[in-house]
């Protein structure tokens, strides 16, 4: 029966384990857990790849519980009763460790049907997940469980795991594998940090690689093309797609153009230029504002002329776009402002418009009244003081001019106008 090379090298020891020093390294709480053999319920939570199930397996064999594995993507309630109706009998007279897999697509329902299970310790619960537990598993789960994260793993953690690969493939085929300079680091390198992609590349080569006397030969060229793209790791609906967004934002906000061109390749390499799009165009009004006012409308430009020419020409309009926003001056002012400005709204302080702000044609025949407003462009300077705020909030400021060049130059030009009334909302 066929067996993937990652399961035939899998590590049997925690020693064996690739990366994960935080937690199990020789000082680690999760290996400290372990070692204790007082094993509590557990969410593993990380990237695919990095080692959850392997520590599970590890776990199972050291507690002497009978594992039982759940894949929640085709699992069913079903399925878990089935592990339930285990419990104390011969099939699993120690108890059951049960290793629910991709937990975050279990229902609450589903979820809460573990509860009674995992309360009175029949059941020790091992759930992994490559999403953020503390957005997709419920309460009841998360309260009663202690979760580990697992983080991505390096080229120099999986390298080697690539070389233990190739040597079992050699051995098994009976020759002598010979890699060209670069397969390795190539391999470890382009497999986004999951070590069962890297292995499965390794195998995937060496299965089509030819072998003359007796020397299997890899080079990097098939290295290259197998591993192309698979050190992407994206999803859509993940985790990754809002901390790649994320990361791209505060890039530009914070300067980076070098970070901020970085995660802009990476959404445009995995073909979501929208989300790109929408982060470049929120940073234009979020982060640069008032500072740099003519960036809306320059990555505005950019952003048609990038929906124009589409995927790959557009990525030279939309970095553009990000090194124009991470190098011009900063200013949140706007943010500031309007978020001010829908709290004293959502919080209900707001009042009636003022009499002389009100559109005239609202007044029925028989009803007219003096109005009072006063037209700005009547005056000098075009301005004219009079109350714009409802009563109850009439001095209230929401704006606060920011300390760059263009804002201090408009303060400057409306305190000369006003008297200086434009200072109360000056940095």
């Amino acid at each position: 029966m066929y067996q993937p090379l990652a399961d035939r090298i899998r590590p049997q020891s925690l020693d064996e384990v690739l990366g994960q020093g935080h937690i199990l390294g020789s000082d680690g709480l999760l290996r400290r857990v372990i070692d204790s053999g007082k094993i509590p319920n557990m969410v593993f939570y990380g990237p695919s790849g990095t080692g959850k199930t392997t520590v599970a397996n590890i776990i199972a064999q050291r507690s002497g519980r009978t594992l039982r594995r759940l894949n929640a993507t085709t699992a069913s309630l079903a399925d878990i009763r089935e592990v339930m109706d285990q419990v104390g009998t011969l099939l699993a007279p120690n108890g059951v460790l049960l290793y629910l897999d991709e937990i975050q697509y279990f229902n609450k329902k589903q979820q809460q049907s573990l509860l009674e299970f995992i309360e009175n310790g029949k059941i020790t619960l091992i759930a992994s997940t490559t999403e953020n537990p503390y957005f997709t598993i419920f309460n009841a789960i998360l309260s009663r469980s202690t979760v580990f994260e697992f983080k991505m793993l390096t080229a120099d953690d999986i390298l080697p795991a690539v070389d233990r690969g190739i040597a079992l493939q050699a051995k098994e085929f009976g020759v002598e594998a010979v890699c060209q300079d670069g397969v390795r680091e190539h391999l470890a390198a382009s497999c986004g940090g999951d070590v069962r992609k890297a292995l499965n590349a390794v195998e995937l080569l060496m299965s089509a690689s030819r072998i003359r006397d007796g020397v299997l030969t890899i080079t990097l060229e098939d290295a290259k093309l197998v591993a192309q793209r698979s050190a992407m790791r994206y999803d859509r609906d993940g985790d990754d797609h809002f901390d790649i967004a994320s990361a791209l934002m505060k890039s530009m906000r914070g300067s980076d153009p070098d970070g901020a061109l970085h995660y802009l390749a990476r959404l445009l390499e995995a073909g979501d230029m929208l989300t790109a799009i929408r982060r470049i165009l929120c940073s234009a009004s979020e982060d640069i504002g008032m500072a740099y006012p003519q960036a809306a409308s320059i990555v505005k430009s950019c952003v048609d002329s990038a929906l124009q020419l589409g995927l790959p020409e557009a990525r030279l309009p939309l970095a553009q776009a990000v090194i124009l926003l991470a190098t011009a001056p900063k200013s949140n002012s706007v943010l500031n402002a309007i978020d001010a400005a829908l709290s004293d709204v959502r919080g209900g302080r707001t009042g009636d418009y003022p009499r002389h702000l009100q559109n005239v044609h609202a007044d029925g025949a028989g009803f007219e009244r003096e109005q009072g407003y006063l037209y700005p462009h009547s005056y000098p300077g075009h301005w004219v003081e009079q109350q714009y705020l409802p009563d109850a909030i009439k001095d209230h400021v929401y704006y606060a001019y920011g300390p760059n060049r263009t804002e201090q130059a408009a303060k400057a030009y409306w305190d000369k106008i006003k008297g200086g009334e434009s200072g109360k909302g000056g940095a």
